[in-house]
């Protein structure tokens, strides 16, 4: 027979046992005692996005931060590109998508439940090239515009060179790299090219994916990035970030005011402060003004539903884009995007208000 000494010991065990799993039940490993982080505890939620690569990696550096603060949150972004992105919005096959063209009338009224756009963050579009021996490319605007259209195709073109007193031009091809999908990135730099080019606004014209006279098709901004930093003479189009994250030179390019701009988080912040947001959240920056102001910069956003049947993914995407609209800013030039300027933060939160729980919206489970 146990002597009372060793029940007290079984006691005292059986205690300490309940009392640990009952605090692993309150704290799940990697959650620290005492956070309080809104959405931290309950049901879980998962929330599935695709679209836009171009604001891909502050996207899954917001994202992963979030979900590491908010454990029962589950985000998966996909780098499709803007016109999949839109395409699954309009399937209702995601909890939200991302575009870089935002979306036109026509396709919101495909959305029976309604969108919400939400401009997230911004960015520069640059003309990244791999020439050897070349370190500081200057473009003109009638040399870039050239080499899309498929008229310069030499990088000692007299365009090229004119801009480019005292450097050793190479008399070799001009291998133009484009994208091969769906773009909003293409379609903000050929709405770009055509604002400054009759010739090029009539053909190939503004497109998410047009008919192009030149270069090789390369998948995402990833995909340009890759083929650029391989193939000597190449010249393409990409988000500022892939270019600084590759590490491939970008071209300085000429503004609306005949001034040559560095592509820089200044010179996409400087352009930004010439437009004004209207109130349906859609602005575009074709040409903007300003001696300051690289040329080639653009919104890009969020596609939320308006109604959510699931009252917990409704309310778990407003909670991680209110951080995205706010700590999350504060990561945006590490990684080469464009804080948001504060008017404009203060409207999105606004409309942000706009996404509720309600009728059927998506078929994601």
């Amino acid at each position: 027979m146990k002597s009372r000494w060793q029940q007290f010991l079984v006691i005292g065990f059986v205690l300490m046992t309940a009392i640990i799993a009952g605090c692993s039940a309150e704290a799940p490993s990697g959650t620290k005692a005492g956070t309080s982080s809104g959405a931290s505890s309950g049901p879980r939620v998962k929330l599935q996005g695709a679209g836009a690569s171009f604001p891909a990696p502050l996207y899954n550096k917001w994202f992963k931060t979030y979900s590491a603060a908010h454990l029962n949150v589950q985000i998966d972004y996909q780098s499709v590109g803007s016109g999949s992105g839109v395409k699954a919005v309009i399937d209702k096959t995601v909890d939200f998508g991302a575009s870089d063209a935002a979306m036109t009338e026509d396709e919101m009224k495909q959305v029976d439940v309604g969108v919400q756009l939400l401009p997230m963050t911004a960015g520069s579009i640059v003309l990244a090239y791999n020439v050897p021996g070349v370190e500081n490319l200057q473009l003109s605007r009638q040399a870039y515009v050239g080499i899309f259209l498929g008229k310069v195709t030499k990088w000692n073109d007299p365009l090229i060179a004119s801009a480019n007193p005292g450097v050793t031009l190479p008399d070799s091809p001009v291998h133009v790299v484009v994208r091969a999908d769906s773009s909003g990135t293409t379609y903000v730099f050929t709405k770009h090219l055509a604002a400054i080019s009759e010739e090029f606004a009539g053909s190939p014209g503004v497109n998410k994916m047009p008919n192009w006279p030149t270069g090789t098709k390369s998948k995402g901004n990833e995909g340009v990035a890759g083929s650029i930093h391989t193939t000597p003479g190449s010249i393409g189009y990409m988000e500022y970030g892939y270019a600084v994250g590759a590490k491939i030179k970008m071209a300085t390019v000429e503004n609306k005011a005949g001034k040559f701009v560095v592509p820089t988080i200044a010179s996409a912040s400087a352009a930004l402060e010439a437009v004004e947001m209207p109130d349906n959240l859609i602005a575009w920056l074709p040409d903007p003004e300003g001696d300051n102001s690289y040329p080639i910069v653009t919104y890009t956003w969020i596609i939320a539903y308006k109604q959510y049947a699931d009252a917990g993914k409704a309310q778990a995407l407003k909670d991680v884009l209110t951080y995205c609209l706010g700590e999350g800013q504060t990561k945006s030039e590490s990684l080469g995007y464009a804080p948001l300027p504060a008017s404009v933060i203060v409207k999105v939160q606004k409309a942000l208000e706009n996404v509720q729980a309600g009728a059927v919206a998506t078929a994601t489970k």
